[in-house]
């Protein structure tokens, strides 16, 4: 895998556009003052568990007794019905019961940008090359960097962006995320199998 791909991986899995109605529906009660500094901290905080997943994580399924081929599976898994959700009825009901208030870490840092799937892609993209630890990390971070942008500026794309146009792009990006996630199966399967 190249720093390309694994950016490209990481900012489909992070999926931003789908994310920008959301932090927007949770962030509507919070003065505007505030919105900003929210979304930073959620991302700091979302970049901090990824980076501690992506340097532990293999010591962590050590420990736990996980193969890397079974996390393969079960993060392909997760990955494939967050894209069906994607492609077929959107994202933006999944939080809808969240309290009011200033949402801190649940659910913007974890799950919308440091979910189940990006949790498991660092952890698999690091045990697949630990050597290559320096690219991982700018990987990580360019892809991370990209999404905080996107969701920093949430509110003037929504100006400029029609809702038809963020499900159109949350429905691309999820069949995108389709292949990757049937590729991460069959390779969790391969490894189980040692085909």
């Amino acid at each position: 895998m190249t720093i390309a791909s694994a950016i490209f991986l990481l900012f489909l899995i992070m999926d931003p556009f789908a994310n920008v109605p959301i932090f927007l529906g949770l962030l509507k009660n919070v003065p505007e003052s505030r919105r900003r500094i929210i979304i930073i901290r959620e991302l700091l905080i979302a970049l901090f568990v990824l980076l501690l997943f992506m340097f532990s994580g293999q010591h962590i399924l050590q420990l736990l007794q996980i193969s890397e081929s079974s996390l393969g599976v079960a993060g392909g898994v997760v990955l494939f019905l967050i894209s069906l959700k994607m492609i077929f009825s959107g994202s933006e009901d999944i939080f809808t019961n969240t309290p009011d208030g200033e949402p801190l870490v649940v659910p913007l840092a974890i799950p919308l940008i440091a979910g189940p799937s990006a949790i498991a892609a660092v952890i698999l993209i690091m045990a697949n090359d630990p050597n290559r630890w320096v690219d991982w990390g700018i990987a990580l971070v360019v892809a991370w960097s990209l999404v905080g942008l996107i969701l920093i500026f949430s509110e003037k794309f929504s100006r400029h962006i029609s809702h038809k146009a963020f499900a159109a792009i949350e429905r691309l990006m999820g069949i995108l995320l389709t292949i990757i996630a049937v590729d991460m199966i069959l390779d969790g399967i391969k490894k189980a199998f040692g085909i």
